[in-house]
């Protein structure tokens, strides 16, 4: 499938590979694409966490955040999203989630968490129409933690973005311990379902599938997810 020479790509970049990644949102940039990047700091904020004697805990991979962790969340957030931008350069526009009004639903249980929802911040357009790079720390008008991949295919979502490209440590989804070269929507619920997949890669493939079923060409590595 041919792309368009000009498209809008949302790149999600983890946590552990934030700044390393930073010249891939550069090349699209450099090319012509309008990038918005949404960035993660999951390792970061762990260790600040555990820096502080604070207790670590996750219920189906959700962060529980009280007020005193989304301070820490925070924090974290604008550090990673800080070096990001110094290693853009000026064409970066740091911004943070419920500053511009990323919206999401609050889940149960987990405490200052939520779903991020599609939403089309007007900061965002703004700095796309400037020929700026955003970038974006996944917090929830609120505020609400919210997982970073799932933010960023709200936002592709809701942008009307033609790509989102999920930037990690590792190759791509892995079936039968290969990587796969594409692996489409119903696949991808049944290895979801099965228990085959564990860790980081979990949120980043229902996110990609999510966002593949409403449109949006999604990468995670070298994997292609198809509707």
């Amino acid at each position: 499938m041919s792309r368009p020479a000009r498209s809008r790509v949302v790149l999600k970049l983890g946590g552990r590979v934030a700044t390393a990644a930073a010249g891939r949102a550069l090349e699209l940039h450099g090319a012509g694409h309008e990038v918005v990047v949404v960035h993660g700091a999951g390792p970061q904020i762990t260790a600040e966490l555990e820096r502080r004697g604070m207790p670590v805990a996750f219920v189906d991979g959700r962060r529980v955040t009280d007020a005193e962790t989304i301070a820490v969340v925070r924090e974290s957030l604008l550090a990673v999203g800080a070096e990001v931008s110094a290693a853009l350069g000026p064409a970066a526009v740091q911004l943070i989630g419920d500053e511009i009004g990323l919206v999401a639903r609050q889940l149960p249980d987990v405490g200052l968490v939520g779903t991020p929802v599609p939403c089309r911040p007007a900061a965002i357009e703004a700095a796309l129409a400037a020929g700026r790079i955003p970038v974006v720390a996944p917090l929830a008008s609120g505020p609400l933690n919210v997982n970073a991949d799932e933010a960023a295919a709200a936002l592709a979502i809701g942008l009307g973005a033609d790509r989102v490209l999920f930037v990690t440590d590792v190759p791509g989804v892995l079936v039968d311990g290969l990587v796969a070269e594409q692996i489409d929507a119903s696949s991808a619920d049944r290895l979801l379902a099965d228990g085959g997949l564990e860790g980081g890669i979990v949120p980043k493939l229902v996110a990609a599938v999510r966002a593949a079923r409403l449109g949006v060409h999604a990468e995670i590595g070298a994997t292609a997810v198809l509707p």
